[in-house]
């Protein structure tokens, strides 16, 4: 199973950190957030990664090279302008092969065991969700006996963590450009074609110096 972090985000809420470093390469206990990614997939048994890059892409190229060094494969997906996450995905593709393959977002950090996901795909997409965070009170999609649902009480629902495995048939009659990945998530989910699971250990949206912070707090209690 290939692997794809998506790392075209420019993280305005970040700046001034991120008006001249990409979001990814953004340092949390010394490592770039990327690199705590890569070094998981690696444990977990990926050896092929596709990255897709926009702002400053060049420097996430500079700086991971080949994957040679992290005991990967790398291939970039470079946007030259943001496609959001659906179109980023779709551009990629060529890169990811015909099976079902892991996608993550690369502004998340978790400890999560991405291997729990090397196993074949039911349906066309398979969603971690986490409990809703201070800045997402209101969730995004119901998880019920193993599948994921579109509705609900916003008390009942869960937010979508940035990690997934999708199958390409999910992308099927799209076109090149940029479009978002939760229209196409939410006709699966009509079909009954998205399963999930309930993230239980540490995840952090990094999109502010806040939470940004948090993520220090938390690789500082592990060491």
């Amino acid at each position: 199973m290939k692997a794809m972090i998506l790392a075209a985000g420019k993280g305005e809420r970040m700046r001034p950190l991120t008006l001249t470093t990409p979001k990814p390469l953004v340092r949390a206990g010394g490592v770039p957030l990327i690199e705590y990614h890569l070094r998981a997939l690696v444990r977990a048994g990926f050896k092929d990664i596709v990255i897709n890059h926009a702002w400053l892409g060049q420097q996430i190229e500079d700086y991971l090279g080949d994957g040679s060094r992290f005991g990967v494969s790398i291939h970039f997906s470079p946007e030259g302008e943001p496609l959001e996450t659906g179109g980023g995905i779709f551009r990629a593709l060529p890169l990811l092969g015909d099976e079902a393959f892991l996608v993550v977002n690369g502004d998340i950090w978790t400890d999560y065991d991405f291997s729990a996901l090397r196993r074949p795909l039911d349906g066309l997409a398979h969603l971690v969700l986490v409990d809703n965070p201070e800045h997402h009170p209101g969730g995004d999609f119901l998880l019920a006996d193993g599948q994921i649902h579109d509705g609900g009480a916003a008390a009942d629902k869960l937010t979508y963590s940035g990690i997934a495995v999708l199958h390409p048939r999910l992308f099927e009659g799209c076109l090149d450009g940029a479009f978002k990945l939760a229209p196409l998530l939410r006709k699966a989910m009509a079909e009954g074609q998205v399963s999930g699971e309930h993230l239980k250990g540490h995840w952090v949206d990094v999109g502010t110096h806040e939470r940004l912070a948090q993520v220090e707090t938390l690789i500082e209690a592990s060491r």
